[in-house]
């Protein structure tokens, strides 16, 4: 995961850097358009303060000049109310403009947050089979995050500074022009040192990235692993590797710190050398008998700081906009790398789902090819080959062979969750690229072996908060699969809190709670991955009543490991190495002699004596093919 994360970021420090800062920079300048009359009042201020703060010396060299210089307090006092006033409306403007920036920083980071998490959503299930679970969250949380005061204040502020650069030298000038020629002299070296800073300052906000997402997938992976952890005391092994990667985090960052520490008295130096050649020149002058006053330069004084106060936040913006790039390069990366599933452009409607699912062909690899594979010649490694067959409505079907044989494989490309590269499926004779995903998973009711329940109540986990869902359905549902009475026998019933992943009930319960889920929208298919496994001889009883009644008047797929849970299917598909290589009843598997016997045997070879002739004889034929059968399986 790690490694991904590093290759990532090596692509990212191949491009070229100023090209993609303004490509970026209006991506990111673009989720502020929605809000731009707002912007544009922020802007409005910004400018408008960034005159004043320029008046205020020009206001100082008046009031000693002409006023101090001639004694003339009538006229002092008004140029003193003029400076108040200026600082006072300064001031509110400053207020409300913080306030205003920070508001439309929220909204924009809002929208893009949003749209991070609605993009993670469509994806394919292969986007997530191949990105860390860690690296989306530092995605939706800490990368956005780093956005955050680019789009809250950034750009208006970098508006402002420059504004307040343009007005201060225009003022300069018009004061006297030989003194801000002298404050202009230092310009060159202030750029050099920006210069340095930035070449080095981004890779290394770069590397600090990288090594926050190594930290975030590590610690997502095993605080959700902590049992196996645990359980195969690694609890010093798997410290000795976080410390690893703490230590590679704590090295980027002091290298960052170390790039500010340079920069920032640099900058200061060069503030001071500034302040200290204006005095010079200045008193050169007026000693040597010019007609430079006292007012001309205390006011360049105030100048002199006033002009390199917004370098030097400009500086901080730039440093700012630096932590956003590398956070923004990750984002629309992340955006741009879209794997969602094509919607048909004028996609077909089933109103009244029978429920016959139909493969015809089907070919499936989980590789992750380019389009024009097969004319490349590439031979991928399928995982399904070939595979054809029919489940008429109201059918039950069973898929059964050993692991790997491909079983899941076949619910998950029916659900859509993969794309077939060959063949054909077909719900009601649509083929699913046909229909609306929304519209084919809504008719399909899939229980999972392994449920997974999110935080909250049981009623949320139910209903997934999903408003047309009435109580009563919920406990209609709860009650066909005798999930009420475990229910209600909770403190708080319905409303009862359920942890982490549900780590409060019993496997049991949250199988029966995931029944409840999948049979309350009343689903015209009903697909189990051997969901009577890991529970108790009582639940299973429970739950295999319940399947029974269910699956009445519904086409059911159904996973089996257990094949005496299968016994009863229409039609039962044995799969091995990705292809069907048997078909029928249980019965007429059986008396085939075939794969499907061999499994059978593998599992109740010494119970259940088998037909096809004497039981005893027929049972040793079994056991003395079980060594052969577990190769072949």
């Amino acid at each position: 995961m790690a490694e991904d994360d590093e290759h990532s970021d090596d692509e990212h420090s191949d491009r070229d850097a100023p090209g993609l800062d303004r490509r970026l920079v209006r991506r990111m300048g673009a989720y502020l358009w929605p809000y731009k009359g707002w912007v544009a009042l922020a802007v409005g201020l910004t400018l408008s303060a960034a005159l004043l703060g320029a008046v205020r010396p020009w206001l100082t060299k008046i009031a000693i000049d002409d006023y101090i210089v001639e004694g003339d307090l009538g006229g002092l006092r008004w140029v003193i109310l003029a400076l108040v006033g200026a600082l006072v409306v300064e001031g509110a403007m400053a207020f409300v403009n913080e306030y205003l920036t920070k508001w439309i920083g929220q909204q924009a980071i809002y929208d893009l947050r949003t749209e991070v998490f609605a993009h993670v959503q469509r994806q394919r299930l292969a986007f997530f089979d191949n990105t860390p679970v860690g690296r989306l969250i530092t995605r939706t949380t800490s990368d956005v995050e780093s956005i955050n005061q680019v789009l809250s204040s950034g750009l208006v502020v970098i508006l402002g500074d420059l504004a307040r650069l343009i007005f201060i030298t225009g003022f300069m000038f018009y004061v006297d022009w030989v003194l801000a020629l002298v404050v202009l002299g230092v310009m060159p070296f202030m750029v050099g040192v920006m210069i340095w800073f930035r070449r080095n300052a981004r890779e290394q906000y770069r590397r600090t990235r990288k090594q926050i997402a190594r930290i975030n997938s590590f610690m997502q992976e095993h605080v959700t692993g902590m049992s196996v952890v645990q359980l195969f005391g690694r609890e010093e092994e798997e410290m000795r590797r976080f410390e690893d990667i703490n230590a590679d985090h704590r090295h980027a960052q002091i290298q960052t710190i170390f790039y500010f520490a340079l920069f920032w008295p640099a900058i200061a130096l060069i503030t001071d050398a500034e302040l200290g050649a204006v005095l010079w020149f200045g008193g050169l002058r007026a000693m040597a008998g010019s007609a430079l006053t006292a007012g001309v330069l205390i006011a360049f004084i105030q100048y002199a700081r006033q002009f390199f106060r917004p370098i030097r936040n400009l500086s901080n913006q730039y440093n700012t906009l630096q932590r956003a790039m590398a956070g923004a390069e990750r984002i629309f990366d992340l955006l741009d790398n879209d794997r969602s599933l094509a919607e048909a452009g004028e996609p077909a409607e089933i109103e009244n789902v029978r429920g016959k699912i139909e493969f015809d062909g089907v070919w499936f690899t989980y590789d992750d090819l380019p389009a024009d594979w097969e004319a490349q010649g590439i031979e991928p490694e399928w995982i399904l080959k070939d595979v054809s067959f029919t489940v008429e409505p109201g059918q039950t079907a069973a898929f059964v062979g050993a692991t790997g044989a491909g079983k899941t494989t076949v619910i998950n490309l029916l659900l859509r969750f993969y794309e077939i590269q060959r063949g054909e499926i077909r719900v009601d004779g649509v083929p699913l690229d046909k229909l609306r995903l929304e519209d084919l998973r809504s008719h399909i009711g899939l229980i999972l072996q392994n449920v997974f329940l999110f935080s909250g109540s049981v009623e949320r986990n139910l209903t997934l908060e999903d408003d047309s869902v009435a109580t009563a359905e919920m406990k209609r549902a709860a009650e066909a699969v005798r999930a009420n009475d475990f229910i209600e026998q909770l403190p708080d019933g319905y409303a009862q809190e359920v942890s982490e992943r549900g780590a409060s009930l019993s496997h049991g319960q949250r199988q029966l709670l995931a029944f409840v889920r999948a049979l309350i929208y009343d689903p015209a298919v009903l697909v189990l991955d051997e969901a009577t496994s890991s529970v108790d001889t009582e639940t299973e009883e429970l739950i295999q009543q319940a399947v029974g009644r269910l699956m009445e008047g519904r086409t059911s797929l159904a996973i089996a490991h257990r094949l005496s849970t299968v016994e009863d299917a229409d039609l039962i598909l044995v799969l091995h190495k990705g292809e069907i290589r048997e078909r029928g009843t249980h019965q007429e598997l059986l008396a085939m002699d075939g794969l499907y016997r061999r499994l059978y045997e593998l599992q109740y070879a010494e119970e259940v004596p088998l037909p096809g002739g004497d039981g005893a004889a027929s049972n040793a034929n079994g056991r003395e093919d079980v060594a052969e059968e577990r190769e072949a399986v």
